[in-house]
């Protein structure tokens, strides 16, 4: 069966034949057959239409949402994209990403030019995170603010949404954990925006990362890189997500009786979206592309580090203990005169040596007796 003719090269045939190149001349210079050639000539000289120009336009019966949508993203620029995971998510809409792209460009005004250079890397070289605030969702009969945190694999657009009641330093750890779960591994390098969990002073590239984030990325092996401040291109790929999330699958449309039913429902929205979506890089879904780039990521612990907001370098006297938050605890008699990294945790101390788990105590609160309680914020 023949190849359809792109529309470059039906362009190219009526330039060379304007030019008064013959038939066989132009399907050597195309590398097609000759009788394409000839049809597309004889279609060109009866003026001949694209048989789909006279059918309806799928997305016709949606007309006003669709011009309601563009008014109100207009201002920020317009993304198709967006646009056809709004109307299948809340609409119903069963037709393709190229339906509706055909049927804006006939029936709305043409955007101004926007220049856009997009980067891509190679399959688990880098994920982009950021956290994504929804107010005032309905949980459990009262309204609450939520935190959704977005972890993108840059290269196969693979993404996993956490949520937290907090975005604390303890929270920020727990739903990496979460994500590079779902993710089934971590990549190379994480691009991180400049909150205080991530960088602690100053922002972007010349930022310091904070102690306690540095010391779990070096636990799970990836590179902390901070995009820097005011440039929201620099991580357009989990951005664009975010701005999906809000519009194809916005929790602020249901009540939920739990947190854990709020996320086993996003879960089958990200599944849902993954084998929906197309990959740019590979052409394919974005959940086939996953499938590809998953042997690339790093793999994860057995057990992945609990979250700490407090890591501390102290020196093992020669009693075999060391000193963290006001209290003395025991370490293996053989780091007797060295030094440890010593990780505060919601629940104990950890205590860990060349990479490596090596006593653990119960956490206890300064002029306390009682060990400290902490509540999950995020959920499985």
């Amino acid at each position: 069966m023949a190849r359809r003719l792109r529309q470059e090269e039906v362009m190219t045939i009526e330039v060379l034949h304007e030019k008064g190149c013959s038939n066989r001349e132009i399907a050597r210079k195309l590398g097609i057959d000759e009788k394409a050639v000839r049809y597309r000539l004889k279609r060109l000289a009866e003026s001949a239409e694209d048989g789909r120009s006279g059918k309806a336009f799928r997305a016709e019966g949606l007309h006003r949402v669709i011009e309601h949508w563009l008014e109100v993203e207009s201002p920020r620029g317009a993304n198709l994209q967006a646009l056809y995971e709004f109307l299948v998510g809340e609409h119903g809409y069963e037709g393709s990403y190229k339906s509706v792209q055909r049927y804006v460009r006939a029936r709305f005004a043409k955007p101004k030019l926007r220049t856009r250079r997009r980067v891509e890397t190679p399959p688990g070289a880098q994920s982009q995170t950021d956290w994504g605030e929804f107010r005032g969702v309905r949980v459990g009969g009262e309204a609450i603010d939520l935190h959704a945190f977005h972890l993108v694999l840059s290269y196969s657009r693979q993404e996993a949404i956490v949520w937290s009641e907090r975005a604390d330093t303890l929270a920020w750890l727990d739903v990496h954990n979460r994500a590079f779960e779902r993710l089934g591994g971590v990549a190379a390098c994480n691009r991180v925006d400049n909150v205080k969990t991530a960088i602690s002073k100053g922002a972007g590239p010349w930022g310091t990362v904070n102690p306690a984030y540095r010391a779990y990325a070096k636990t799970l092996r990836f590179h902390v890189d901070a995009a820097r401040p005011r440039q929201p291109q620099e991580k357009g790929k989990v951005e664009r997500r975010i701005l999906g999330h809000r519009t194809s699958f916005d929790p602020r449309r249901e009540a939920w009786s739990s947190l854990g039913e709020l996320q086993g429902w996003t879960d089958e929205q990200v599944e849902r979206s993954s084998r929906r979506r197309r990959c740019p890089v590979t052409g394919t879904s974005v959940k086939e592309a996953w499938e590809e780039e998953r042997p690339w990521l790093g793999r994860l612990p057995d057990l992945l580090p609990e979250p700490f907001d407090l890591v501390r370098q102290r020196w093992v006297g020669r009693d075999a203990t060391m000193h963290f938050e006001g209290r003395a605890y025991s370490v293996p008699f053989t780091l007797a005169g060295r030094f440890v990294e010593v990780r505060g945790c919601a629940r104990t101390v950890q205590v860990w040596s060349e990479g490596k788990r090596v006593a653990e105590h119960p956490r206890v609160e300064r002029g306390s007796s009682t060990p400290m309680r902490f509540s999950a914020t995020s959920w499985r």
